[in-house]
């Protein structure tokens, strides 16, 4: 009885064994997989931030040999080998940290920012992932059985981070598509509203809002334009962009750099405002809206954005555009 109670407890043992070692196994494999995983996405991100960098060297103005070297940098990165790619990144890193980004335009900003943010997430989740995997692979069973098999070791991808441009004190990129909304007596359409945190600073803006992703400048006007008026125009409704503006600002404690396209939408008729789209935030800080003619806006006492609109707006209601963006105040 006692031989058989033995048995019985080694083939228990034998069994939680064999069962312990394919759990083993089969977590390894997942971690394998995840390992391989997040590797594909850093790779998809650091192609994707050299591609920005290639963008933003033949859009700035930078002098000849700092657009090739950034340029340069960039596809070498593209095209490194695994055991060169960190060297490869960190010097792409190196000369996107000397880009004076004040000079880009906005949305190219935006754009870079995003692709750099994206680096340093997928970068993270893969080390996290190789630390796991590292983790398991290190233990002793494991190694003196080959649980592993024939996975290769995966490696840390080891580069110099940029600073993620998360803190409170940054202003944001913002680009943002408006509209001069035009009605039948040439009058354009502004809004009244207020910053949550200083409800009795009131001021007159146009119609539009920001640029999702995704989105083209006129996509983002036209969007506006029906969530915020209910009026629907297809995309020759618009002209333009006719203005430029950029402008650093402040809403609801948060600073923006932002950069606003203004178009033209001429209906030369009446138009029933229909503010029923209105998100959440807008429906608390939106006061009202009237309709203004030029002489409103030059007699007015009240803040009104652009602060050119009354000395601009003539030539919009009277001239054809020339295909000309101007910049405005």
């Amino acid at each position: 009885m006692t031989a058989l109670v033995t048995a019985l407890v080694l083939v228990v043992l034998v069994a939680m064994v064999i069962v312990w070692l394919a759990a083993t196994a089969n977590r390894l494999d997942r971690l394998h997989v995840r390992t391989d995983a997040a590797w594909a996405a850093l790779d998809a991100a650091l192609a994707r931030r050299a591609v920005v960098a290639r963008t933003v060297a033949a859009a700035i103005r930078l002098d000849d040999v700092g657009a090739d070297r950034l340029r340069a940098e960039a596809e070498r990165a593209e095209v490194a080998p695994r055991d060169e790619r960190e060297e490869a990144e960190n010097r792409l890193s190196l000369q996107l940290a000397g880009v004076d980004r004040a000079k880009l335009p906005l949305a190219l900003t935006a754009e870079l920012l995003d692709a750099e943010h994206r680096v340093v997430i997928a970068r993270r989740v893969h080390n996290d992932a190789v630390r796991d995997t590292l983790t398991q692979r290190r233990r002793r069973l494991v190694r003196w059985l080959k649980l592993a098999g024939t996975a290769p070791r995966p490696e840390y991808f080891e580069i110099v981070e940029p600073k993620l441009a998360d803190h409170g004190d940054m202003p944001l990129p913002r680009p943002s598509a408006r509209v001069l909304l035009i009605d039948g007596e040439k009058r354009v359409l502004l809004f009244n509203g207020h910053d949550p945190i200083r409800p009795d600073a009131r001021f007159w803006f146009t119609v539009g809002g920001g640029v999702e992703p995704g989105e083209d400048l006129r996509t983002a006007a036209l969007r506006e334009l029906a969530e915020e008026t209910g009026v629907r125009l297809g995309d020759d409704g618009l002209v333009g962009p006719v203005w430029r503006r950029r402008v650093a600002f402040s809403f609801d404690g948060r600073t923006y750099d932002g950069e606003e396209w203004f178009f033209v939408a001429d209906l030369a008729a009446d138009i029933a405002v229909d503010t029923s789209g209105f998100t959440q935030l807008e429906t608390e800080t939106v006061d009202g809206h009237r309709w203004w003619t030029v002489g409103d806006l030059r007699d007015t006492e009240e803040t009104v954005y652009p602060v050119q609109l009354p000395t601009l707006l003539p030539d919009v209601l009277t001239k054809k555009w020339d295909g000309t963006v101007r910049t405005v105040r």
